[in-house]
């Protein structure tokens, strides 16, 4: 099978870091992060994100849109434990297909990263169709953070 090379670049200048400390919840009987949470810690990285480039889940749902995941994938590199401090870095892929890709990084406290994942989400309008195109709202936020001119 013949990989297409990603054409499309992070968008660095618009990456956000967020802290958040290994909750007891979150681990199996060892101590260990359950593999499903980092899943969750991508979903806290993208929340971040969007409070601080105006594109939260609520900003998207009052422009009559919702944007479900439709791919996600997770490497993990090293194990995370109870109690560990952890920054999530999340980077939005500026891609011109109707879509928002969002790669993330999961780095311990030594500054090790512990994880990588992407998630695609899609736009569906208020009757749930797929959108081929972007939304008026996204182009007026990529133009907002210099993505389009």
């Amino acid at each position: 099978m013949i990989k297409r090379k990603e054409q499309f670049k992070e968008a660095t200048d618009l990456t956000v870091t967020h802290e958040i400390r290994i909750r007891f919840n979150e681990t199996d009987p060892l101590g260990i992060v359950w593999h499903g949470n980092y899943i969750t810690y991508f979903e806290d990285g993208r929340e971040a994100f969007g409070r601080q480039h105006g594109l939260t889940y609520l900003d998207i749902a009052k422009t009559g849109y919702t944007t479900p995941i439709v791919k996600s994938t997770c490497e993990h590199k090293l194990s995370l434990r109870y109690g560990d401090v952890v920054t999530i870095e999340t980077t939005v892929v500026d891609t011109p297909a109707a879509k928002m890709i969002y790669r993330f990084k999961i780095i311990d406290d030594k500054g090790e990263v512990a994880c990588t994942g992407e998630t695609t989400q899609v736009f569906l309008d208020a009757a749930g169709n797929l959108m081929l195109t972007n939304p008026p709202f996204y182009e007026e936020w990529k133009r907002k953070v210099g993505l389009l001119k």
